[in-house]
C-alpha cells in the first residue's frame, strides 16, 4: 500500500511509504516541500501539516498546541510526528521561503562565486572582473532533513542519508552557477564555499563520524580545491579551525582582520544554528568555542517563526498607543509569523517594562503602559501566551527557546573571557555576524542578557563575515594565506566536555548576563 497524496492544485501523488522516517521526511523527499522552512520534526512550526482523508491517527499534545481542537476534528495532523505508513492526506499550499536575489552592479563575462554554505540558509555572491555583480540567499534545501546540525549529522550517517543531502545542496550550487552564467553570459571559473564543518563534509560526501560522536574531532582541515559538481571550477574550502568552527569563521575572521585594523581583543560571534565563537585577543593569539544554539534565531522551530520575507514581523516599538509592529515589507502577504529579530526585539520590550520577568515567566509589569502590554497575556490550552495580533502569539514555549539560545550565546562569552583572564570591560569590540549580525539590535541582546552590561555601545552588526571572507579568497590569494595561518596560535575552549556544562547552562537560563 502507497501514501496517496492529493495536492492544493489537484495534484495526486503516491509515494511508497519508507518504515523509520516521519511522514514528513517522505513527504520532503518527493520535493514538494522544496524550500519550505520545516522545523524538522519538532512539532512546532506547522508548516508540515497535512489533513488525513480517513483514519487519521490519534493526535499529540503537541498537535493540539498548534492546531486547535477543531482541526483536529477534521483530520489535521502534524506529519513529523508520525510515521511513514500507508495513507490518505490531503497537502494545503505549501508555505515557501522566497529565494531574493539583489543586483550589486553592472557585469558580464566569467564571473567566479562566493557560497556561505549554512545550516538553515544559503547566501551567495556572484563577482566579475573581481567585484560583487549579484547577490542572494535562500532556504538551505537539506531542511527538511534535520534543523539543525546534530539532526543533520544523524541523517548523514548512512551512505544513502549523505548521498540524498550532499545532491540537495551541490546540486543548488550547480544551478545558481547556471543561473548567473546565463545573466552574465560567462562561464564560472572560480568558486569558494564556507560552511561549518558539519556542512562542509557533508557537502564533500564525507563520512561525519568525528563529529556526530564525543571526542569530537576534525579529519578534514579544508585549506585546499575540492570537486563538487558538473561544470564547476573546483572550489576552495577555507580551512576548519576545529570540530564546530569551521571555514565560516575562518572567512569571518579574514573579512574582519585582513588588510583592517581593528580593536583587540575582539570577539567574533556568528549567531547561527550553531553557535560559533572567537576571541582574538591578538594577531596571533586566538581563544574559540562553539555551542549549539537550534535554529530559532532563524525564524524556524518557534511556534510562529518564519524566516525573513513578505509579510513576516521583523521588529516592534512600544508606543504610548501600545506596539507599533515592523514588517518585512509593505506587501499584501499573509502575516502569520516572526523572524528571529522580531522575537528578540519583543521579549526585550516586555523584559524591558516588565511584562516578562527575568526567568521568562510573564508578569504585570510595573508602570500604567507595561500595564496594557500585560492585558495581552491569557491562556491558550493552558499555556501563557502573549498575543500580538489576531493571527500571532509569543507564547511561554517560545519564550524559553529564546532563553536556550540566550543562555548558549552566554555560556560561550563568559567561557571565553574565564579562560582569556579578561572581563568584559576588556573588549575592544564585539562583532555580530550570521543570521542575526545584520538586523539585530545590540540594545536587545544587552537587555535580555546575551551581552553583557555596558556592551551594546562596542557591538558592530557584522553583517554576514562569512559570505565577505569567501569573497575575498576569490579576489585575493593573500587572503587564502591569512585564513591559512588562523590555525596557529588557536586554543579551543571545550564547553561541552566541560562536566558542570549543564549546571552552568542552566543558571544562564535568565534574561540577565551571568559571568
Amino acid at each position: 500500500m502507497s501514501i496517496l497524496i492529493h495536492t492544493h492544485d489537484g495534484g495526486r501523488f503516491a509515494l511508497e511509504p519508507k518504515p523509520g522516517d516521519t511522514l514528513a521526511r517522505t513527504i520532503f523527499l518527493s520535493r514538494l516541500w522544496h524550500g519550505v522552512p520545516l522545523c524538522s520534526g519538532l512539532g512546532k512550526c506547522g508548516l508540515c501539516r497535512v489533513r488525513y482523508v480517513k483514519d487519521a491517527p490519534e493526535p499529540g499534545r503537541d498537535e493540539l498546541k498548534k492546531l486547535g481542537r477543531d482541526k483536529l476534528a477534521q483530520g489535521w495532523r502534524l506529519s513529523c510526528l508520525h510515521p511513514s505508513e500507508p495513507c490518505e492526506i490531503e497537502l494545503p499550499a505549501p508555505v515557501r521561503s522566497q529565494r531574493a536575489v539583489r543586483s550589486l552592479g553592472e557585469g558580464s563575462g566569467d564571473f567566479a562565486l562566493a557560497v556561505d554554505l549554512g545550516t538553515t540558509s544559503i547566501h551567495w555572491t556572484a563577482l566579475a572582473d573581481g567585484k560583487p555583480v549579484a547577490t542572494g540567499r535562500e532556504l538551505n534545501p537539506q531542511m527538511g532533513m534535520g534543523s539543525e546540525v546534530m539532526s543533520r549529522l544523524a541523517a548523514a550517517s548512512t551512505a544513502e542519508g549523505r548521498f540524498v543531502l550532499r545532491a540537495l545542496v551541490a546540486d543548488r550550487i550547480v544551478e545558481l552557477a547556471g543561473l548567473a552564467s546565463r545573466n552574465l553570459g560567462g562561464n564560472c571559473v572560480g568558486l569558494s564555499v564556507s560552511g561549518n564543518p558539519a556542512m562542509t563534509y557533508i557537502l564533500l560526501g564525507m563520512k561525519p563520524d568525528g563529529l556526530a560522536t564525543a571526542p569530537y574531532e576534525l579529519t578534514y582541515f579544508g585549506g585546499d580545491e575540492r570537486r563538487i559538481g558538473p561544470g564547476l571550477p573546483p572550489a576552495y574550502i577555507p580551512p576548519l579551525l576545529a570540530p564546530f568552527v569551521g571555514a565560516d569563521l575562518s572567512a569571518g575572521l579574514t573579512a574582519i582582520e585582513f588588510g583592517n585594523a581593528p580593536k583587540y581583543p575582539f570577539l567574533l560571534a556568528d549567531l547561527g544554528t550553531n553557535g560559533e565563537f572567537i576571541l582574538a585577543l591578538s594577531p596571533e593569539k586566538r581563544l574559540c568555542a562553539s555551542v549549539p544554539m537550534g535554529p530559532a534565531l532563524e525564524g524556524v522551530g518557534l511556534s510562529y517563526g518564519r524566516t525573513a520575507g513578505p509579510g513576516a514581523i521583523t521588529g516592534f516599538t512600544l508606543t504610548p498607543k501600545g506596539l507599533d509592529i515592523r514588517y518585512f515589507d509593505d506587501s499584501n502577504a499573509e502575516r502569520t509569523g516572526m523572524t528571529g529579530t522580531g522575537y528578540l526585539s519583543l521579549a526585550a520590550i516586555l523584559r524591558a517594562h516588565g511584562v516578562l520577568d527575568e526567568t521568562g515567566r510573564f508578569a504585570e509589569g510595573a508602570t500604567p503602559l507595561a500595564g496594557k502590554l500585560a492585558k495581552q497575556v491569557s491562556s491558550e490550552e493552558g499555556e501563557p501566551v502573549f498575543a500580538i495580533n489576531a493571527e500571532v502569539r509569543f507564547p511561554a514555549s517560545d519564550v524559553e527557546e529564546i532563553l536556550k539560545v540566550k543562555a548558549a550565546f552566554n555560556l560561550a562569552v563568559s567561557a571565553l573571557l574565564k579562560a582569556a583572564g579578561i572581563g568584559p570591560g576588556g573588549l575592544g569590540e564585539i562583532h555580530l555576524a550570521g543570521a542575526l549580525g545584520e538586523h539585530v539590535s545590540p540594545a536587545d541582546l544587552e537587555t535580555l542578557g546575551f551581552l553583557p552590561p555596558g556592551c551594546a555601545a562596542r557591538t558592530v552588526k557584522a553583517g554576514n563575515t562569512s559570505l565577505r571572507g569567501t569573497e575575498l579568497f576569490l579576489t585575493d590569494p593573500a587572503a587564502r594565506t591569512f585564513a591559512e595561518s588562523l590555525s596557529r596560535g588557536l586554543t579551543r575552549v571545550d564547553l561541552t566536555g566541560d562536566a558542570d556544562f549543564g549546571n552552568q547552562f542552566i543558571q544562564r537560563m535568565r534574561f540577565s548576563y551571568v559571568d
